[in-house]
């Protein structure tokens, strides 16, 4: 009588953990990939709530956001786009937090191409430089406003190929499309070391890109959105953030 009272109970106690489970629909900025990639198995095994993540430029998810679309979380690729949600009353006040710095880097699929100091950009020698819609992904506005510090936007504005987001900008020079692109270090960096040739480029070239995190009004009180804001505050989270070379 005693084992199936106690079965009984750990049956209760299984179920309740099993209903407590939930998905959080997460819309992540591009440069963000690799990494909520690598979070969300063990962002999954400590909590038991899931990660569906959706990967796209951060002006796109506004427009999306704005028209209805299911998501919970926003991982932005600046902090304007967080911030102005709030205003409008399409995310929560008091949410919205800095999870990582992004790096830009001037970055080619080949070696020898682009040199450490980024010289290339001045000297030329390539048909096509990829980088991402500087209307709608944050990256790309860095690469626009770095060519116009070097002085050499207007030289180069023929050359250029823009892509939809800085994934698509990715694809663009790792696939040969284009010689040489602006692309997130995080893109490029692995085990500590970027294959190809690349020139990180100096923050004082371009505007801080503060990477911000809020829940969204469809995930305001829901506990899976709750606990990845959580998490992604953790050392375990920001461990792995910081391996894929961005700052905290």
């Amino acid at each position: 009588m005693k084992s199936n009272r106690l079965i009984a109970i750990f049956a209760l106690a299984f179920s309740s953990s099993v209903a407590l489970a939930d998905e959080v629909q997460v819309a992540v900025a591009a440069n963000f990939t690799a990494p909520i990639q690598k979070i969300a198995p063990d962002f999954e095994k400590d909590t038991g709530h899931k990660i569906v993540a959706s990967f796209g430029a951060t002006g796109k998810f506004y427009a999306q956001i704005k028209n209805g679309a299911p998501f919970e979380i926003l991982l932005a690729a600046d902090d304007e786009t967080p911030t102005k949600l709030v205003g409008e009353n399409a995310a929560v006040a008091g949410t919205q937090f800095t999870y990582a710095i992004g790096k830009l880097v001037l970055w080619s699929a080949k070696e020898a191409i682009v040199d450490p100091e980024g010289d290339v950009l001045k000297k030329g020698g390539f048909d096509h430089i990829a980088l991402a819609n500087p209307k709608l992904a944050p990256y790309g506005a860095a690469a626009v406003e770095t060519m116009k510090t070097l002085g050499v936007y207007d030289a180069l504005q023929p050359k250029v190929v823009t892509a939809e987001n800085i994934g698509q900008t990715y694809q663009f020079v790792s696939s040969g499309n284009a010689l040489v692109g602006f692309v997130a270090l995080s893109q490029v960096l692995k085990d500590g070391k970027i294959e190809g040739s690349a020139w990180i480029v100096p923050a004082k070239y371009y505007t801080q890109i503060r990477q911000d995190a809020v829940i969204l009004e469809k995930g305001k009180g829901k506990p899976a959105a709750e606990a990845l804001m959580k998490y992604l505050k953790g050392d375990k989270a920001k461990a792995v953030i910081k391996s894929y070379g961005y700052e905290l």
